[in-house]
């Protein structure tokens, strides 16, 4: 693929997805922005078009809407039939506790995190099968690598993303098809404003900058920053009854 292609970006005004966005502008990529916050989209795609994309159009999006989801698409495909790549940014940090008590809860940020996007990838497959190219890059997360208490609703439905993302991945490459799978550690973004800061915090631009070098390598799974790979790796290998007996 060359740099200036036309890109879907569901979950467009988060933070990270914002920050992609503005390097695929100054690239001359066209762009479509789906999201919940359409005066948020209305001044992202003004920017957007100021930093150089060659054209930005937008739509409501509901995550917890499959009728939202298609229509989204729908109206994406009907501008962009040669769509080249799909970002999907959209998610939630739910209150962990919060989750441990409430089965609705718990179940929204399931649905957010893990169902939402796999509903979309589930519609959206089928035409970058029959397209025959593209780029498929989904927002994953390292809390997916193994449950821990502090997080594993969010963690569970993240790993659950990657696991779908492995399969689809597998689909899809014999069709030419490249399924990205973005893990970032922690990042500062408002998602993650009430955590305590320390120097993993890696910034949104930076994150994005892994994301753009991802799309275009066709990549398969993508740590960010790099060196989470590595202490991934050893969180994995812990054994379970010394992993038991720690808190992280």
């Amino acid at each position: 693929m060359t740099a200036s292609n036309k890109i879907l970006i569901i979950g467009a005004t988060s933070a990270i997805a914002y920050e992609t966005a503005k390097i695929f502008a100054k690239h001359g990529s066209s762009l479509y922005l789906c999201a919940r916050d359409e005066h948020e989209l209305k001044r992202l795609a003004d920017d957007l078009l100021i930093r150089g994309a060659k054209e930005v159009c937008f739509s409501h999006f509901d995550a917890l809407s499959s009728d939202s989801i298609i229509s989204s698409i729908d109206t994406c495909l009907e501008k962009y039939p040669d769509l080249d790549g799909l970002l999907i940014a959209h998610g939630t940090l739910p209150d962990q506790h919060l989750c441990e008590q409430d089965i609705d809860e718990m179940e929204r940020a399931v649905r957010i995190n893990f169902t939402s996007s796999a509903a979309i990838l589930t519609y959206i497959a089928p035409y970058f099968e029959q397209l025959g190219h593209g780029c498929i890059t989904v927002i994953s997360s390292v809390a997916g690598d193994r449950g821990r208490q502090s997080n594993y609703v969010y963690g569970s439905a993240k790993g659950a993303m990657s696991i779908f993302l492995s399969g689809l991945r597998q689909r899809l490459h014999k069709a030419g098809v490249s399924v990205v799978t973005i893990k970032p550690g922690f990042v500062d973004t408002p998602m993650t404003a009430n955590i305590a800061k320390n120097f993993l915090f890696a910034k949104p631009d930076v994150i994005a900058s892994g994301i753009y070098k991802a799309f275009y390598k066709s990549s398969n799974t993508v740590y960010l920053p790099w060196f989470w790979r590595w202490i991934m790796l050893i969180i994995r290998n812990i054994p379970e009854v010394v992993f038991l007996r720690i808190r992280l």
